[in-house]
């Protein structure tokens, strides 16, 4: 051993103390240690250099109630663990750096999980209700062999979800009453952000769906998000990944009502129980209300203004303005429409109850525009 063949050498005085110290490349003081050690009867062997007293050491039934708490919510990180700690009243609760530092050396994160756990800042409406956002979950198969498609809406401003329904397909007949019930229990948002799939919109040239007329009825804007661009249901989406990664990587599902009974748990967990970074840490619940606008059970009658003309569209989607038939969409079939003429010349605007539904130039006798738009206002008095 060198240290020992070193201090060997200084005692038998075969060269100065400070020529050995030169030779093996230590410092007067290192080498004055080893030979106190070496004469006290000391192992000449590296020390540990922590200290004999660590008062902020966590404790180890601490660091294993993390460790426990975090195997029941294994895709959550800690600073939201910090949160949800604190939130259910537990006292002495290490800080985030802490429960990091725990659940790294548990082997509880990874670097993958590491890298992607940096928060976003998104767009956010001003106030509950102001927009809710809808979107299919990616279907899957259960155990049974049946497919599920969870369903799952958001309100905007505070990302609470309003349902994940565990639904059987994406047609028109399983959404209709999952919107019922929820504008009978939560009231009408002002808008309404999907896709372009079924049963919300429509790439070919119908125009409309009858998912948007019913919204329309309603007061309520549609809103799509552009082609290939989910990024703009962001909110939606974000519950969807952590749907995902929170629930559904750990469990199978044996028919729809048990995926439900878990998707409804996990909804229970996400709006009252799991932190948001988007919220400052606040949960969901915390930020929404029920919107003021009450779910009507009938569908008022609509009078439009005294210069507007007023046409039935028929079944087969057209509407005759000038003497010329112009399609608008199958789905206003037997609905009233008004058509007024524009501010721009040569143009004619169809107004569907509180909204434009589109714009024809009569002398080209094509639709320039068809798309809604919500009016500012009454529609009788305004938006020419």
């Amino acid at each position: 051993m060198l240290r020992e063949e070193f201090v060997k050498k200084v005692l038998s005085h075969q060269a100065s103390k400070s020529e050995l110290c030169r030779q093996y490349g230590i410092s007067r003081p290192t080498g004055d240690k080893w030979i106190e050690r070496y004469l006290n009867g000391d192992g000449l062997e590296d020390r540990c250099k922590a200290p004999f007293k660590s008062p902020n050491k966590t404790l180890p039934e601490t660091e294993a109630f993390i460790v426990g708490y975090r195997r029941k919510h294994p895709a959550i990180g800690a600073v939201k663990l910090h949160r949800m700690l604190a939130n259910e009243g537990v006292t002495d609760i290490p800080s985030p750096s802490t429960i990091n530092a725990i659940l790294k050396r548990n082997g509880c994160i990874s670097k993958e999980a590491s890298a992607a756990s940096t928060p976003h800042k998104r767009f956010v409406k001003p106030n509950p209700n102001d927009m809710w956002q809808a979107d299919f979950k990616g279907n899957f198969a259960l155990k049974n062999n049946e497919r599920c498609y969870p369903l799952n809406v958001i309100d905007d401003h505070s990302r609470f979800n309003l349902c994940s329904d565990a639904l059987g397909g994406e047609n028109l007949g399983l959404v209709s009453p999952v919107f019922e019930r929820l504008f009978r229990e939560y009231g009408l948002p002002f808008s309404l952000l999907c896709d372009n799939g079924n049963p919300w919109g429509t790439a070919q040239s119908t125009g409309y769906t009858r998912f948007e007329v019913w919204l329309m009825e309603l007061g309520i804007l549609t809103i799509h998000c552009s082609v290939r661009h989910p990024q703009t249901q962001g909110k939606d989406e974000s519950y969807n990944r952590s749907m995902t990664k929170e629930l559904l990587k750990f469990h199978e599902f044996s028919d729809m009502a048990e995926a439900q009974e878990f998707f409804d748990e996990y909804r229970e967990f996400y709006n009252n129980k799991r932190p948001h970074y988007g919220l400052g840490l606040d949960v969901p619940a915390k930020h929404y209300r029920p919107s003021e606008r009450e779910y009507p059970e009938r569908i008022r009658e609509w009078e439009y203004p005294p210069d507007c003309k007023v046409h039935r569209v028929k079944s087969t989607g057209f509407v005759t303005v000038n003497g010329q038939g112009y399609f608008l969409s199958e789905a206003f079939g037997g609905k009233e429409v008004a058509v007024r003429e524009s501010s721009i010349k040569g143009c004619y605007n169809i107004y569907f109850r509180q909204f434009i539904v589109g714009r024809i130039d009569v002398d080209k006798r094509v639709f320039v525009l068809k798309r809604a738009y919500l009016i500012d206002g009454d529609p009788r008095f305004t938006e020419k």
